[in-house]
This record gives C-alpha cells, sequence and structure tokens, in this order.
C-alpha cells in the first residue's frame, strides 16, 4: 500500500473522522458504505450517510438475506462488496467467511484449529470467538480465543501471517479468550494480547511493541478495545487494560499517563469515550468517571473530574453533544451528563447486553435478545421512537450500518436488512 494512496484517503476521511483514524477503507469506497471494524468507521459507534427513517416497521426495514451460521459474538465486518463473519465450528476450529453483500452468498472460508473453554462466570454465555475483526482494504484481522491474530486476504481469504502470543512471548492463556478487538492504524495492528498492548507490523505480523504487561493478572489479556485520539494536542492510543486506563504513543509505546480503574476481577471491557480533551469510562463492579488530560510541556496527567456509582457492563456508550447514553449492569439505559455527571433519567431494565450506533440525534440499539430499538437521543427523557423483535435468538454481536443496510449477528447467523422509503 502506497503512502500516497493513504495521504489521499485520509485527506477524503478527515471530515468524517473528528480525532479518530482506525482503519483505510477500500479503493474507490464511500466510507459512508462501509463498516470496517469495531463501532464503525470512526470507531466512535457513528453513521454518516443515508438518514435513518422514523420506523422499524416492516415497510421501512426490510429483510434482505440470511445465512446460518455457527456460534459466534463477533460483529458483522461490511466492505464495498462484501461482509465478513468469524464463528467457531464444532467447538473445535475458528472460522471465517466472507459474503457478497447483496445476496449473503459465500464468496470464500478460511478456518484453523482454535478452542478453548471459558471460565463458570462466562460458561452461559458460551466457548466461542468473541473479537470482533478488523478490515483495511486489503486485508482482514481476525482475533482467536487461545490469543492468536491471523491476517488473511481479504479478496481471497488466503492466510498472510498468523501470530500465537502465548507462543510467542510464553504468556498466559487469556482465561475468557481474546476479547479486544484490533484496531489498525496506518501500517500497525494494536490488540490487547500477550498480557500486555502489543504493535504489529500489519505486513508481516512482526510485534514491534509490547507495553501495559503488569495487568493481565490470573486472567490473562484484558477485553478492551483501543481507539486512537488527540488530546491535548498529542496523537496517542487509549488503553484500557484491566486495572488501568492508559495513553500510548503510537510510534514508541511510551506511556504518557495512567489512571488506575478499579474493576471486579479486572472486568475493565468497555471502550473508553473522548470528548474533547476528557474520558469517560465505566467498570464492571466499578463506577463511571470522566478524566480530564492535561498537559504542561511534555508531561502529562490524568485528573478525576467526578465519579458516580454507575456501573457499565460490556456495551460502550455513545457520546451526542455532551451527554453519554449508557447501556449499564443493571441492565437499564441511562443518561449522563458528562459535564457534572449526572444521571438524566434511566429505563426499566432491558436484556443483558446493548450495542449502540448513533447518526444526528438518533440511537439505534441493537438488545442481546434479539430486539432492535430506535431512539431519539434527549436528556429530557427516554425517548423510544420505535421497537422490533428482528431475531428468536441472542444478538450479542456488534451491530454494523452501512448505507441502508443493517446487519445484525445472531448466535448462529447474520442477517442483512435494507432501509426503504427512509426519510428525513
Amino acid at each position: 500500500m502506497h503512502r500516497s494512496w493513504i495521504a489521499r484517503i485520509l485527506v477524503c476521511v478527515a471530515g468524517l473522522m473528528a480525532s479518530v483514524l482506525a482503519g483505510t477503507p477500500s479503493p474507490g469506497a464511500d466510507p459512508t458504505e462501509i463498516w470496517p471494524q469495531w463501532r464503525g468507521p470512526t470507531r466512535d459507534g457513528f453513521v454518516r450517510g443515508t438518514t435513518w427513517p422514523a420506523s422499524l416497521a416492516e415497510e421501512h426495514l426490510k429483510l434482505a438475506w440470511h445465512v446460518d451460521l455457527a456460534p459466534g459474538y463477533p460483529g458483522p465486518i461490511v466492505a464495498a462488496d462484501r461482509v465478513f463473519v468469524a464463528e467457531t465450528k464444532d467447538q473445535k476450529l475458528e472460522a471465517v467467511q466472507a459474503l457478497d453483500r447483496e445476496t449473503g452468498r459465500q464468496l470464500w472460508a478460511a478456518e484453523w484449529p482454535g478452542a478453548m473453554s471459558v471460565p463458570f462466570m462466562a460458561k452461559r454465555n458460551g466457548d466461542w470467538i468473541r473479537s470482533t475483526p478488523a478490515y483495511d482494504g486489503q486485508s482482514v484481522y481476525v482475533a482467536g480465543m487461545r490469543d492468536v491474530l491471523v491476517c488473511l486476504d481479504a479478496e481471497t481469504g488466503a492466510q498472510r501471517w498468523r501470530v500465537d502470543f502465548v507462543e510467542q512471548f510464553k504468556s498466559p492463556l487469556p482465561a475468557f479468550g481474546f476479547v479486544c478487538s484490533p484496531l489498525v492504524v496506518g501500517d500497525h495492528v494494536f490488540v490487547q494480547a500477550a498480557a500486555g498492548f502489543c504493535k504489529l507490523d500489519k505486513r508481516t505480523g512482526q510485534v514491534i511493541w509490547r507495553v501495559l504487561t503488569d495487568g493481565g493478572g490470573m486472567f490473562g489479556s484484558a477485553f478492551s478495545s483501543p481507539v486512537l485520539a488527540t488530546i491535548c494536542g498529542q496523537e496517542q492510543l487509549l488503553v484500557q487494560a484491566r486495572t488501568k486506563l492508559a495513553g500510548v504513543v503510537p510510534e514508541s509505546g511510551q506511556i504518557l499517563w495512567s489512571q488506575d480503574i478499579p474493576a471486579m476481577l479486572g472486568m475493565n471491557i468497555l471502550t473508553p469515550t473522548v470528548r474533547g480533551d476528557t474520558i469517560f469510562t465505566s467498570a464492571y463492579g466499578g463506577g463511571s468517571q470522566l478524566l480530564e488530560i492535561k498537559r504542561q510541556a511534555e508531561s502529562f496527567q490524568a485528573t478525576t473530574v467526578w465519579k458516580t456509582s454507575l456501573q457499565g457492563y460490556m456495551s460502550t456508550p455513545v457520546v451526542i453533544d455532551r451527554y453519554a447514553y449508557l447501556h449499564l449492569r443493571s441492565q437499564r439505559f441511562t443518561c449522563v451528563d458528562l459535564t457534572t455527571g449526572d444521571k438524566k433519567w434511566t429505563t426499566e431494565p432491558y436484556g443483558q447486553y446493548w450495542s449502540l450506533v448513533a447518526q444526528g440525534d438518533r440511537i439505534l440499539a441493537l438488545d442481546q435478545r434479539g430486539e432492535l430499538l430506535l431512539i431519539h437521543a434527549t436528556p429530557e427523557k427516554f425517548d423510544l421512537l420505535d421497537s422490533r423483535k428482528i431475531s428468536e435468538q441472542e444478538t450479542w454481536g456488534h451491530l454494523a450500518v452501512s448505507g441502508e443496510q443493517i446487519f445484525i449477528r445472531e448466535l448462529n447467523g447474520v442477517s442483512a436488512y435494507r432501509f426503504k422509503n427512509h426519510v428525513p
């Protein structure tokens, strides 16, 4: 991939990216028409492009195709012409398929030995693959449960390289499997693996550096997926490890600052959310807090602005204006004022997990019980515009929205829906 081509892509998407760049679209692809990674093109859950309709009724949202799959939790990844899905087959193999975006027809499949049994506290959620892959226009980067990262040719499915972190670093096998979703930035891939945080050459799989190795503990690698942001004028990777949140220099791995984030059994799962020079995070068994990063010359410091007892779980919030919309460990949905930490409203319980996607002042939420919700984001009240039972299966995979299409990863399948008669 030529640097001049990358530069042109960066210019094209700069207006859409805010401070986050995490993946490179296919040559010639409209960045609003793909979903290349965890939480979408800008890794913040926001969708640009086609305006959603005001209703989820069948006349507005129609099923286009469905494909049965073996179990899995990874969200679908959407390219200009295909969809990538990952699964665990017969409790023995991990597999990836590329499906035609318009029809669901299989274009290729790849698989490798890779399965493990998770601890009893996670057993109800199954032993299958969890991490959402990443796509950069040429390759698909897939994290296997046994702390492996596999790079596949996006066109053919041929394996380009494979890294076994346990074998290479003699690190513990992660008790819950490889959960972090890869982040691709330029020529490199960043992941929480090998009981630390690693930077790899995306062409070869060579590990360039490994930091934050003190947070693995008895359970191995951390869960949270990193993001790239510019804070206080400094580009940095935000990494929520098991016991702390840190800012890391992408080039060198230097730790700019860190802050302890208490959580039960180190279960810091959701992705930290950036607003200006502040970062919102919430931890299972801990609480919610807003950190402000301050800079003096080349020195950085994290300061707690406020803390509350609200506990997030696995669902990463979306931030609209100054409000965070967050699904809680208690299975309720809440709105938090990020300037004060005040809770504006909280709903009655829903399912155990929501994946959240936002467009303007609307939120699409996919509940773990197979319900899709359309919400008007306002601090005044919980304003549910519409809801629809969209699957009889559990839907733990992250929702993907691309152009006029919505892709739903069910426990044992993937479904594509298309918006019809969309209105502003």
